[in-house]
């Protein structure tokens, strides 16, 4: 039996698995869910096992787990690392969801669930590409390890630690994640690079408790007035990022590769239009697709202080917080800039109340690969074959921790490989995954997998 007739023949089989898969809760941002984070591990782990895969193991880091497999067959064959992530995002907001996020439901060939697109639809291709090789023909062209981790919805904080712990055990002579986006159904990309990233925490801390505000309105200072004179001090009215030294190490896109992101098919007029907003607005000298996709940012993600009930209530707050997040451009320090921000913090906090600062864990700087990498040149290849048309060479607005950190600890770029589109709510309710991008990513890990031995 060939590859393609073990697929086509247990296609039901996967589809049911998946829905299996996706009924975990494993969010990762949540500490109620921290044993389904677990579960979710061990189910991959035990579905490793069943494809036949070798030296299969949880592995603890200190905080979520990851999970460990390979099939070495003889030492000089290249060396491929297969990366993915089992943990997902919460749900909020509930009621927006038309069924519940993690009761998987199957419409128009579409799995609507939480992580059903990131990231469980994506890791579970290359397992059961993987299984279909060996359940045929008894090998793979190169030696392969798997490498899934449960933290990467939450910047991977414990895996700088975990990898350099490890790097005899995950060298390799390439990645490739199962974790990214293509461009459309019909439109392929290869993505060469990824924004960094770094989030914090901005508590503002007033009187001991909530006071009437007609005894003390004008007497104290009020931390909400507080908290949102530092967040409108952060960008100008033109959306450029107003922290000094926040662009200092920014580097500048050259003409090549602002000619490969002018590539892309993005109308900024639809795009508008598809966003639902009057007009698109950011930092002033580019294109809409750089701004989102090679350009910093500063976001204010929330926003929470004072009574949130129906109708006033005449208070003046204890407190109010903020959550900022950062998407970071190449070069950039994430160290840096944290430290920037925390300056441009303490210089705009008015008189009349405590500012706290959270640093939160997980910063990650920029990644980027040559675009003309073999491992691109192979991937693109294999693209073309399952779409029928040559893939454009993108960036990523988004931010995987992983590929700058394999970079850095085991020195391998990593190719994204996945088949997931902008179009099925990653991070949003009714996240969706296709089935044909199932049946794409099976096919696509066999044949990259084979190309792969011949330019390694």
């Amino acid at each position: 039996m060939e590859w393609q007739d073990y697929l086509t023949q247990n296609r039901d089989r996967y589809i049911a698995e998946m829905l299996e898969f996706l009924k975990i809760p494993s969010i990762s941002a949540q500490s109620e869910h921290e044993t389904d984070v677990k579960m979710a591990g061990q189910w991959v782990a035990d579905r490793l096992k069943q494809a036949g895969l070798n030296h299969v193991e949880m592995m603890p880091t200190g905080g979520h787990p990851v999970v460990y497999a390979d099939w070495i067959q003889e030492d000089g064959l290249p060396t491929v690392l297969i990366y993915g992530h089992f943990d997902t995002q919460p749900v909020d907001p509930l009621d927006l969801w038309d069924s519940p996020p993690f009761e998987p439901v199957i419409k128009q060939d579409r799995v609507f669930a939480r992580g059903a697109s990131d990231d469980k639809g994506n890791l579970f291709s290359p397992i059961t590409a993987v299984e279909a090789m060996l359940k045929t023909s008894g090998k793979l062209p190169v030696n392969v390890k798997f490498f899934f981790e449960g933290q990467e919805e939450i910047g991977s904080p414990q895996l700088p630690d975990f990898v350099a712990q490890n790097k005899t055990l995950l060298a390799c002579d390439l990645v490739v994640s199962a974790d990214g986006l293509q461009l459309s159904p019909d439109q392929p990309k290869v993505e060469i690079g990824f924004r960094g990233n770094m989030a914090l925490e901005i508590r503002v801390t007033g009187p001991s408790k909530d006071y009437h505000s007609g005894l003390y309105g004008g007497v104290i200072q009020n931390p909400i007035h507080a908290l949102t004179h530092i967040l409108a001090s952060f960008h100008d009215t033109d959306g450029r990022v107003a922290v000094t030294g926040f662009y200092d190490d920014v580097r500048e896109p050259t003409p090549e590769e602002r000619q490969q992101l002018a590539a892309l098919p993005m109308d900024e007029s639809e795009l508008a239009t598809h966003l639902q907003v009057p007009e698109l607005f950011g930092e002033p000298g580019y294109t809409a697709v750089e701004r989102g996709a090679i350009r910093p940012t500063l976001e204010i993600c929330g926003v929470e202080g004072g009574y949130q009930g129906e109708g006033i209530k005449g208070i003046v707050p204890a407190k109010a917080q903020a959550k900022i997040v950062c998407r970071l451009a190449a070069d950039q320090d994430p160290e840096k800039v944290s430290a920037a921000i925390n300056t441009h913090i303490r210089n705009f906090t008015l008189p009349g109340v405590r500012v706290d600062v959270i640093n939160r864990d997980g910063k990650v700087g920029a990644y980027l690969m040559p675009h003309d990498h073999p491992g691109n040149i192979a991937a693109a290849g294999v693209l073309e074959r399952l779409y029928g048309k040559a893939p454009l060479i993108s960036r990523c607005g988004g931010t995987i921790p992983i590929c700058s950190l394999f970079l850095e600890t085991l020195g391998v770029y990593t190719v994204n490989f996945a088949f997931s589109y902008e179009d099925e709510n990653l991070h949003s309710p009714n996240e969706f995954f296709r089935l044909e991008s199932l049946d794409r990513g099976q096919r696509g890990y066999v044949m990259l997998l084979e190309e792969l031995a011949r330019v390694l």
